[in-house]
C-alpha cells in the first residue's frame, strides 16, 4: 500500500476528537505519516507578533516550531507513535510498523520552495511532504464538517477551509481528503476497508488543474 499523509489539524487539540482520532489512526494497518497542526502553540506565536511586532518570515519559523511541538505532545498519546524529522526516520518507522508523527522545522529549515509566511499553513506544509514522499493521498482533519457544502477546492480555499497556497503544494499525484468530526463514526471502518474517511476533492482539484 502507498503511503497517506495525515495531518491532525491543531483545531482538534482541545477536543476530545483529538484522541479518538490518534487511537483511530494508530489502530490503523495502513502506512499512515502523520503532521501535526500548529494548534494553540501556534497561536501564541500570533499574539506575540502582535505584541511584538516581529516579522512574517520569524513567525513562520516560530510557527513550524510550534508544530513541532504539537507533535511531541501527540507523541505521548499512543506507543505507537514515533518521532521523525527526516524522509529516513519516516521511512525507518513505516518499515518497524510505527506511526511516524513528522516534526517538520529540520526539514522546512533550508526548504527554498517554502514561503516564508503565514499563507503557508500546516495543511500546506503536509501537502509539500506528501509530494516528498510519493503519498497517495493527503488527509486533512479538521475540527469542523463545514467542508461538506464546499463544492471544489476554489470553495474551500475561499472559505477559508484550507489555505491559498494547498493547491500548488499539493503533488499532482496525491488525492486530497478531508474529515471531520462526523467522520469519526464510520473512519475506522474506512480505513480497514483500504479507503479514507471524509470526502474526496481530488476530482475537482484534477479538473482545476486541466482548466489551468
Amino acid at each position: 500500500m502507498r503511503r497517506v499523509v495525515v495531518k491532525l489539524g491543531g483545531s482538534t487539540a482541545y477536543h476530545a476528537e483529538m484522541r479518538n482520532w490518534v487511537a483511530i489512526l494508530t489502530a490503523s494497518q495502513r502506512p499512515l505519516v502523520l503532521v501535526p497542526g500548529g494548534g494553540p502553540f501556534a497561536d501564541r506565536v500570533r499574539e506575540a507578533q502582535g505584541e511584538m511586532g516581529f516579522s512574517d518570515r520569524a513567525a513562520h519559523f516560530m510557527a513550524i516550531m510550534a508544530m513541532d511541538q504539537m507533535g511531541l505532545a501527540l507523541l505521548d498519546m499512543d506507543a505507537r507513535l514515533t518521532l521523525a524529522r527526516s524522509l529516513e526516520e519516516i521511512d525507518s518507522a513505516l518499515t518497524s510498523g510505527k506511526l511516524p508523527v513528522w516534526l517538520p522545522s529540520q526539514m522546512c529549515d533550508a526548504a527554498e520552495d517554502i514561503a516564508q509566511s503565514w499563507d503557508m499553513t500546516s495543511d500546506s506544509l503536509a501537502a509539500w511532504l506528501a509530494a516528498r514522499i510519493g503519498a497517495e493521498a493527503l488527509l486533512l482533519i479538521k475540527q469542523t464538517d463545514a467542508f461538506e457544502n464546499a463544492d471544489g477546492i476554489e470553495a474551500l480555499v475561499a472559505a477559508g477551509i484550507v489555505d491559498l497556497l494547498l493547491p500548488a503544494m499539493l503533488g499532482e499525484a496525491t488525492a486530497l481528503h478531508l474529515a471531520g468530526p462526523a467522520s469519526l463514526a464510520t473512519a475506522h471502518e474506512r480505513l480497514a476497508a483500504n479507503t479514507l474517511p471524509g470526502r474526496n476533492f481530488s476530482a475537482s482539484m484534477a479538473g482545476r488543474r486541466g482548466a489551468a
